[in-house]
């Protein structure tokens, strides 16, 4: 009951944490203290925590995740705000430090030991200054990839929900792994392809990064795994559970990521003539994944006619 209560009140307050150093960037980029009112965005959150708490002692739904979903809302317009700016304003972005380096980390270094003395608020303001001059790429490839390792570990520290066992969890969590993979390189890759040739293919971009972060609080992923359970009871699952799985897998597949992710690198790549080997790699990956999936439907399709 107390693990429950303090996991569900952590990860919760990651989630807001994060989407607060967002919103931050935001006011600072677009130096307007309007983008503040972004906050509004964490009342959702906050009611599903308090309603959560109090109604299922912080235990999450099987097959939905409130609090991954309105972290999802409380976190993407940040993100695609710093997008859109830096799409528009790359060429005078010039003077700035990489997020990442020996540089950066000896400054920090420096900072630690020189301000001990002058107490917490020097080294805040001192940090927060080093972090505003660091470049802006950096800093929303780090939002990308924080967005997706917090909704990993979310999932891990979220209270399990009725019916779903710590293997399935497993299971889920190395599934979510893989995606995020796949939807960090789309994002960073293809936005890095087509910003100084179309503002408009940048919003494509976005949509598409948007919907397949759904994934994530549906767990459309795992529902194979968690219906099936163990890998020696995967052959008593009924046919007509093992069909709604793949179909679902299937719209997965095709509405969600690797048909999406597919379309707009075909598009990178015949409209806008960019021809490099990784996008040809994962092209070819995106085209495989949705050709296999459609051949995992046939065959449990022609399975389940075969049983009634």
């Amino acid at each position: 009951m107390i693990g429950n209560f303090i996991c569900a009140v952590v990860t919760r307050s990651l989630f807001l944490l994060i989407s607060l150093i967002g919103i931050w960037r935001v006011v600072w980029v677009k130096n307007n203290g309007l983008y503040w009112l972004l906050t509004i965005l964490y009342l959702p959150l906050v009611f599903e925590m308090i309603l959560t708490l109090k109604s299922r002692k912080g235990r999450d739904y099987k097959w939905f995740s409130p609090a991954i979903f309105l972290f999802l809302i409380s976190i993407i317009p940040s993100i695609w705000i710093l997008e859109l700016h830096h799409s528009e304003n790359k060429a005078s972005e010039v003077n700035c430090k990489q997020l990442v380096s020996s540089e950066n980390i000896n400054l920090f270094k420096n900072l630690w030991r020189g301000n001990r003395t002058n107490g917490s608020e020097a080294l805040f303001q001192d940090s927060v200054s080093l972090l505003s001059s660091v470049c802006a790429n950096d800093w929303i490839l780090a939002l990308h990839q924080i967005l997706l390792i917090l909704l990993i570990i979310g999932k891990w520290l979220l209270p399990l929900g009725g019916g779903v066992t710590r293997e399935e969890l497993s299971h889920l969590l190395l599934i979510f792994v893989g995606t995020a993979a796949d939807i960090l390189e789309f994002t960073s890759e293809t936005l890095s392809d087509v910003k100084n040739k179309s503002p408009n293919m940048v919003y494509i971009i976005l949509v598409v990064w948007t919907l397949s972060l759904v994934q994530f609080p549906l767990h459309l992923s795992a529902s194979t795994v968690m219906s099936a359970g163990p890998s020696d009871e995967a052959q008593n699952v009924p046919p007509l559970v093992r069909l709604r799985n793949d179909i679902l897998s299937m719209v997965e597949c095709v509405f969600i990521q690797d048909g999406p992710f597919l379309l707009v690198r075909l598009i990178v790549i015949l409209y806008f003539n960019v021809i490099h080997q990784m996008l040809i790699f994962f092209s070819i990956k995106n085209f495989l994944v949705v050709i296999l999936n459609a051949y995992r439907l046939s065959v449990t399709c022609f399975d389940y006619k075969a049983s009634v």
